[in-house]
């Protein structure tokens, strides 16, 4: 087969509709927009969710809560995931924790919570500790460092 002997299969490519052009078009009179109503309108754009009219869910639903601008969101790390990814002896802070994959944002402050066993001597460094946190790591023989 060659480029010259290639051809649409039948029925592939159908003729445009030409909408709005008389009546023997099929189209015509109303252009498919059907009769009366804000869609059959020139320039009519209905936005996502509009309920005609009626308050829209959002505005019915009950307002709840309070989200504070100033909410802090932490890189929260365990403990049990501490004495699998480090050897004894190591230094663990963000960078060494984005290094081995267990952090995701850098610029987010570092949190270490207590789930978890540790059996090594670590020196972690974090911006906060868990007070079990604390006290675990340093029962193991680590030290905690507030960056």
């Amino acid at each position: 087969m060659k480029l010259h002997d290639l051809k649409i299969n039948v029925g592939a490519k159908r003729p445009r509709k030409r909408i709005g052009r008389g009546d023997g078009s099929g189209t015509g009179g109303t252009a498919g927009r059907g009769e009366k109503g804000q869609k059959s309108r020139s320039g009519a754009k209905i936005r996502p969710y509009f309920e005609g009219g009626q308050i829209p869910l959002f505005r019915r639903l009950p307002k709840r809560g309070f989200n504070s601008k100033n909410h802090k969101f932490y890189n929260v790390i365990n403990l049990g995931s501490l004495d699998v990814n480090f050897q004894a002896g190591e230094e663990v802070n963000a960078a060494s924790l984005k290094a081995k994959g267990l952090c995701g944002n850098v610029k987010r402050e570092l949190k270490i919570l207590g789930y978890g066993d540790l059996t090594k001597a670590l020196t972690v460094k974090a911006n906060k500790f868990s007070a079990t946190a604390k006290s675990k790591i340093e029962a193991s023989g680590g030290t905690c460092e507030i960056v």
